[in-house]
């Protein structure tokens, strides 16, 4: 398996559990040609509540574990739930309450990654 192939089938299993969960502003930057980046692909979205960003992170990481067998290598920000970051190494994705991603503007830091919105 390519590693292409391996993150499209990622971020396809990503992008699912997210909108099963109406998580909202779903977009994913690819980040690919930039060589200071830490991660392919970012997957960013938004949730309404401390209760909605955690069943959000929940089911991402469970739709990839039953799709694809994956693991994240690691996950950070469960505790407060204002912002969930769920690492899978070449994908990372953030789950964010509005606030949040209003403060922290990953969108605008990474302006120059060419952007995919999803509904």
């Amino acid at each position: 398996m390519t590693r292409l192939t391996k993150n499209s089938k990622i971020l396809k299993s990503i992008i699912k559990a997210i909108q099963d969960k109406k998580g909202e502003n779903i977009i994913s930057l690819d980040l690919r040609k930039i060589h200071e980046a830490v991660a392919d692909f970012f997957i960013i979205c938004q949730a309404t509540s401390t209760t909605q960003v955690k069943a959000i992170a929940d089911a991402v990481e469970h739709e990839v574990k039953l799709e694809l067998g994956e693991n994240p290598y690691r996950h950070e920000g469960q505790q407060a739930a204002q912002w969930i970051l769920i690492d899978y190494v070449n994908v990372v994705v953030h789950v964010m309450q509005p606030e949040a991603r209003k403060f922290y503007r990953l969108e605008e830091m990474w302006s120059d990654a060419p952007l995919t919105e999803y509904k």
